[in-house]
């Protein structure tokens, strides 16, 4: 799960294309302008041989260079602006192309690195988590309410199953909405098979639609990559993977419980959604395990920060999948 520093020379060349197809554009752009407008191409000269001109004058001492040379050359500038606007091109059309102004296609604003950079890294780190291979129908648009009955009902609230995810699927509507204005963290908790998973997927998806860092993954997936950094630090992948798992914007673990619990696992899983929580990076979490279980296989600390920071959504309802396939059965005699 770790990024690979064959990955990070593989986004960086990403960048080198960008750059190369961008001048390539800009490059075009120049040709088709001079095409049409040969005056344009004169001006250019201009530019170059007066800027020439003046250096040598600069050089030799004359104070007053540089304030001529810049008042000329906004004279011929704002030549080569009018005649551009005049024969029908944008004002900005030759200026250089970016597909990020903010970093000018370069991955970094100064040392640090640029959100689009971050957004690469996540794209790869999102495809080797799996979420790319959950189905494509899985969004709130194909999402069914008939799945959750009417007549089932909780026998803690006495609440529907039908009420129960109703009142769901308005928070996670609502947590995708304030997304980045709002701090909220979610924990998906019921049987198997009754849509947490297919829930987190329809989040996640709105969330990355709306261009932030999501990253997902199954329990033992993460764990497996926080021990990594964990028994070798001097492991560069892991650390760069830890960094994401605390620092990207939404971090779903899916099917807690799914993975081998026992102390270290209990202490990672603190430090996780502790630091989450430190930091306002939102998190959602999802498991078959009742809130008791919780508490009794990842110490009353963490119980503590999920039923203080989270809202808690319980899930009741049959397996979905089997309904589904019973379904299919009877469609088919």
């Amino acid at each position: 799960m770790a990024l690979k520093n064959s990955q990070y020379y593989a986004i960086m060349r990403e960048y080198e294309q960008r750059q190369l197809r961008n001048h390539d554009i800009q490059t075009a752009r120049y040709e088709e302008v001079y095409k049409k407008l040969p005056e344009f191409k004169s001006l250019d000269e201009s530019i170059s041989i007066l800027s020439v001109q003046y250096g040598k004058k600069l050089l030799n001492g004359d104070d007053h260079a540089l304030s001529s040379l810049k008042e000329e050359l906004e004279i011929l500038r704002s030549s080569k602006k009018s005649l551009l606007l005049s024969a029908g091109f944008p004002k900005d059309y030759l200026e250089p192309v970016y597909d990020c102004p903010d970093c000018k296609d370069t991955g970094y604003i100064g040392n640090q690195k640029c959100h689009c950079f971050k957004k690469a890294v996540i794209n790869l780190l999102y495809e080797e988590s799996n979420i790319r291979e959950f189905p494509t129908e899985a969004s709130f648009e194909n999402f069914s309410l008939d799945f959750y009955s009417p007549s089932l009902y909780d026998k803690t609230t006495g609440r529907s199953a039908r009420a129960m995810m109703e009142d769901t699927l308005k928070i996670c509507h609502r947590f995708i909405d304030a997304f980045g204005d709002e701090f909220q963290n979610l924990f998906f908790y019921g049987s198997v098979g009754v849509g947490k998973t297919y829930l987190s997927t329809c989040i996640a998806r709105g969330i990355m639609n709306r261009e932030y860092s999501v990253l997902y993954f199954s329990a033992p997936q993460l764990f497996s990559a926080l021990s990594q950094s964990k028994f070798d630090r001097n492991d560069v992948d892991a650390k760069n993977m830890n960094e994401y798992i605390f620092n990207c914007d939404l971090l779903i673990i899916d099917d807690l419980g799914s993975e081998y619990t026992n102390s270290f696992i209990a202490a990672q899983f603190f430090t996780c959604i502790n630091e989450r929580l430190i930091h306002r990076k939102s998190t959602i979490i999802s498991t078959n395990l009742s809130l008791e279980s919780i508490a009794d296989l990842y110490t009353e600390r963490s119980f503590s920060r999920i039923t203080s920071s989270y809202a808690l959504l319980k899930i009741i309802g049959d397996d979905i999948r089997i309904k589904k396939k019973l379904e299919h059965r009877e469609e088919h005699y």
